[in-house]
Formats: structure tokens, C-alpha cells, sequence
């Protein structure tokens, strides 16, 4: 049983190294003049594909002139002028590469109107740009948005695993979540607004160390630590921590003007909503080990804590150094 659990363990903390296959292409439509528009990209590279798969498709009556593109790391960035001969409202725009599980978010900024987002989907490669886009539309959009961001977002889903996997008790797991949840609430609005600010780098150097951490201190086991006295104190600190990056995802993004405050708190609603169902997948697990024995649970948690430290650990060196 613990071989078993042991290969499940390393094969689910493998999937960092596929997580860019989740990544959305960002593609940013923003207008300059009467007919004159700028459309840039970036589109995800990862693995064995060296070669971008997709282009922006652009509304009836809009044509690219000329194009620019280079190579960054882990991702091809496209930039080019567009001439539009008439409105694009009522016109349609996508991606034409999206593939398996791929997603796109488009964000349509026309001059002097509202900014619009839009999420692309396999299913749905192809949006219809509004002329005064509604509430409904951000909040899906956004809430949707942060859902898929904590689920795919490999540092903070394994936080999450590892503070669970610490205290392993619901009433203890709740009074941390919620205090890792207010906290990275606070300087996710607080940045997103304007008062508060760090930089991105030294930001997911510290979260990639918070992961490290918390895995150490599973490790410990049952012994007596700061954490294990006032988890919901460690909870707090590193979820002011983890709200910065929170915050640098969204920025990528971007927020639609008038609809700040309906974008901001649909997106933390969504990573909320991604969070708990974590919590409970973690919880439920936890709970079963433990019907099948105290001392099972005790050594497969603690074997759980290796791979998550030596992923942190990995993260942490490559954000200081690379």
C-alpha cells in the first residue's frame, strides 16, 4: 500500500513540469486611433514544441500590416499594426491553435470605451466583441479565470496540499484556510488598486521558499513548532505573500475599466472556489487513510512532504538564479 501510494504521490507532483501545457495564451487587442489598432500575443511553448501553434483571428474588415515576432523564454510573442476599416463591434476574434485542454484570454481594449476579456476556449475558439460589454460577461469571465488559476497555478495548489496535509484535521485546516484566504485577499485588492506593491521576481522566489517550508515542517512530523502551535498565524504571513502573486497573474491579464471592483472580487470568489475544492479532495483522502490505520496516515503524509519540498526547493533555486 505505501508503494502504491509512494507512485501516486511522485507521478501527481510530477505535473509541474507539464503545467505550462495549461498555461492560456494572452492575446491583447487594444485601439490607437479611428482604424488603427495594436494586436499582440503570447502563446505558451512547452516541451517538445518548438514551433508556435496558433494565430490571433481578427474581425471582418481588419487586416495586419506586417508582423514582428520573437522568442522568449518558454513562449513566441507576436506583435503587429492592424487597420480596421469599420467598428469591431458585433465582430468576431480568436485563436485558431487551441488544442486538448488549451485556453486563450482575449482582452479587447477600444479607445475611450470599456475594456472587455474574454476566455477562449477549444470548444469556444471564437468570441464576439461587445460594444458595451455587461457585468454578467466580467464576472463569469473572471471567476472562471481564478478558478482555473489556483487549480493550475502548481505553487499555490501545493501551499494549499502541504498546509492541509500539516494539521490533517478539518476545524484546524478551516481556521488556516480562512486566514491564508483573508490575507492574500487584502494585498491582492491592495495591489490590483494601486496602494501596494513588490516585485515579481523576489515575490515568487518567497512563495517557491513558503512551499519549502511547510513541507519541512509536514516532515517533522508531529513534533511541537511555531506552525503547528499558530497555523493560522503561518497561514496569514504567506498569504500576504502569495496575494502579490495572485495579484501579478491578474495583471497579465488585465482589468476592465468600470468593472475594476466586479472583476477583482468575481476573480478572488473563483480562486476561493478552487481552494476549497482542494481542501476537500486533500481532506478526503486524509480520511480514508486514516480508517485504514493511524500509522499509515502518519507515513504517508510524511512521505507526501519529500516530493512537495523537493519541488519547492527546485522552485526556490530557479527563481533566485535562473
Amino acid at each position: 500500500m505505501i508503494r502504491l501510494l509512494a507512485a501516486l504521490v511522485m507521478l501527481v507532483c510530477a505535473a509541474p513540469a507539464l503545467a505550462d501545457e495549461l498555461r492560456p495564451v494572452s492575446i491583447q487587442f487594444e485601439q490607437q486611433a479611428e482604424r488603427e489598432w495594436t494586436l499582440g500575443w503570447k502563446e505558451p511553448l512547452a516541451g517538445s514544441r518548438g514551433a508556435p501553434l496558433g494565430m490571433p483571428q481578427l474581425p471582418q474588415g481588419c487586416a495586419m500590416e506586417g508582423m514582428a515576432r520573437e522568442r522568449a523564454p518558454a513562449a513566441m510573442l507576436g506583435h503587429v499594426n492592424v487597420r480596421c476599416e469599420g467598428p469591431v463591434a458585433g465582430g468576431r476574434m480568436g485563436w485558431d491553435g487551441l488544442t486538448g485542454q488549451g485556453e486563450a484570454i482575449l482582452r479587447i481594449a477600444p479607445l475611450g470605451g470599456p475594456v472587455q476579456v474574454h476566455r477562449l476556449t477549444v470548444a469556444a475558439p471564437v468570441a464576439v466583441i461587445e460594444a458595451a460589454p455587461s457585468s454578467a460577461q466580467v464576472w463569469r469571465s473572471y471567476f472562471v479565470i481564478g478558478v482555473e488559476h489556483i487549480l493550475t497555478g502548481w505553487d499555490h495548489l501545493l501551499f494549499v496540499i502541504a498546509l492541509v496535509l500539516l494539521l490533517a484535521r478539518g476545524w484546524p485546516v478551516v481556521k488556516a484556510a480562512t486566514a491564508f484566504t483573508l490575507a492574500h485577499s487584502l494585498t491582492l485588492a491592495a495591489v490590483t488598486l494601486g496602494a501596494a506593491g513588490l516585485p515579481q521576481r523576489p515575490v515568487e522566489a518567497l512563495i517557491a521558499l513558503s512551499i519549502l517550508f511547510l513541507a519541512v515542517e509536514v516532515a517533522r512530523g508531529t513534533k511541537d513548532t511555531l506552525t503547528r502551535r499558530w497555523p493560522w498565524l503561518v497561514a496569514f504571513a504567506f498569504g500576504l505573500l502569495h496575494g502579490f502573486g495572485f495579484a501579478g497573474a491578474l495583471r497579465e491579464i488585465g482589468l476592465p475599466e468600470g468593472e475594476v471592483p466586479a472583476a477583482l472580487v468575481s476573480f478572488n470568489l473563483g480562486v476561493e472556489v478552487g481552494q476549497l475544492l482542494v481542501i476537500a479532495g486533500v481532506l478526503a483522502l486524509v480520511a480514508l487513510l486514516r480508517r485504514l490505520g493511524p500509522e499509515l496516515e502518519a507515513r504517508a503524509i510524511r512521505l507526501t512532504s519529500y516530493p512537495i519540498g523537493i519541488i519547492g526547493a527546485y522552485w526556490l533555486v530557479d527563481r533566485v538564479v535562473g
